[in-house]
């Protein structure tokens, strides 16, 4: 099973090969995507990761909302708030 879990962009950057590439900040890591579906995603925005290529954009309202109740359920474990 994959959980959408949303991701905040905290760097963007173009690499040699021509890749817009990113980095996404999630409640406990960090990871590396491609942009390639989504090239005009920015800095702040949130996006739903799959496979290392952002999928999809969200809101930061249903971003804040859906990391508070995977929190509260548990998804992230114990170490994160």
């Amino acid at each position: 099973m994959c959980l959408g879990i949303p991701g905040r962009i905290t760097e963007i950057w173009d690499e040699a090969t021509g890749a817009r590439m990113a980095r996404v900040a999630f409640p406990g890591e960090e990871k590396l995507a491609c942009l390639a579906y989504l090239p005009d995603l920015q800095v702040g925005d949130y996006t739903i990761l799959h496979a290392g290529f952002a999928l999809t954009k969200i809101d930061e309202d249903t971003a804040r909302v859906t990391i508070a109740t995977m929190t509260e359920y548990g998804v992230f474990g114990e170490e994160v708030s």
